[in-house]
């Protein structure tokens, strides 16, 4: 069983649903609107821990309510919140997820998570150092996960980023101690200049990710699949085609499953992004974030049938 460790954050998502989106000066009525948790963060713990790994989660919230909710989203999933500080400074994450017919965005409050400092990675110390992988994205402050990933480098476990929202300025040294980094096709782009079209280029993308000091890469295209590259090794894996309802959680859904069967040296690196997309093809068909992210069970009778 992979131990994972999972730096970042944790957001109240207010779901928004309604036919289209309206144009400036309109008032349109929804068609829906719910809570549930997430936070790439919290999705891609809860995501691991539902596909078998034993999973601990690093982050803060705040003193409200909104924060034992999220906690309890944690723990309900079997995720260890022993490194989850409570901060009386600033309220809980949260997100407001606009959904029409098609697509959805998304608006983010910080709160806690823009709290997270190197000191409360440090006293994750022994998580990290007995995790076979800690993931991070950019929805917690970038300092402290440059020394939660040094920190797993100098145990000798291997760290996963997830360079999402994304930015273009990325430190070298957290580039120099990132074992594989899984960013989508907007990602990429924004890391490497290269407009990710066609396998060529996400080739030429993914080379020059190598190039920053990161071995292994994986580029996500939605409901295309992702490439991935291992060394001078590269493949494409297709996504399963399903009717997705929404795909808030997709991409974090594939991360934290993939974390569950990757082996540490990443040679099995084809056939856990195969897992992942399933886990994902099962998220996107059921509406929220945490609420759709699948179980082992549930990927593995998918597989089978």
């Amino acid at each position: 069983m992979n131990k994972v460790t999972v730096l970042g954050s944790l957001n109240v998502d207010s779901i928004l649903r309604f036919k289209r989106f309206p144009k400036p000066g309109e008032t349109l009525p929804l068609t829906g609107k719910s809570v549930a948790g997430g936070g790439k963060g919290a999705n891609q713990a809860i995501a691991a821990a539902r596909a078998g790994a034993q999973t601990t989660f690093i982050g803060k919230v705040g003193t409200d309510q909104e924060g034992a909710f999220m906690v309890q989203q944690l723990t309900n999933s079997g995720v260890n919140d022993q490194y989850v500080q409570h901060s009386n400074v600033a309220s809980t994450g949260s997100a407001f997820i606009l959904l029409d017919s098609s697509e959805n965005r998304i608006l983010i409050d910080g709160g806690t998570n823009q709290q997270v400092t190197a000191e409360d990675v440090e006293r994750a110390q022994p998580a990290i150092s007995a995790s076979t992988f800690l993931i991070a994205q950019f929805e917690t402050p970038i300092a402290a996960t440059i020394r939660g990933f040094e920190l797993a480098q100098a145990a000798g476990q291997k760290t996963i980023l997830n360079p999402a929202p994304a930015t273009t300025t990325v430190p070298a040294e957290l580039l120099v101690t990132t074992d594989l980094i899984v960013p989508n096709e907007t990602e990429t782009e924004t890391l490497t200049g290269v407009h990710i079209t066609d396998e060529q280029s996400m080739i030429q993308g993914a080379q020059k990710l190598q190039a920053l000091g990161v071995a292994n890469v994986i580029i996500t295209v939605g409901s295309k699949g992702a490439f991935w590259m291992r060394g001078a090794e590269h493949g494409f894996v297709p996504a399963y085609k399903v009717e997705a309802v929404d795909t808030t959680a997709a991409g974090d859904t594939f991360i934290g499953a993939l974390s569950s069967v990757l082996m540490p040296d990443f040679s099995n690196l084809a056939a856990a992004v195969r897992f992942a997309n399933r886990a994902s093809s099962i998220a996107v068909q059921k509406l929220g974030a945490q609420p759709s992210i699948p179980t082992k069970e549930a990927i593995e009778a998918a597989e089978r049938a």
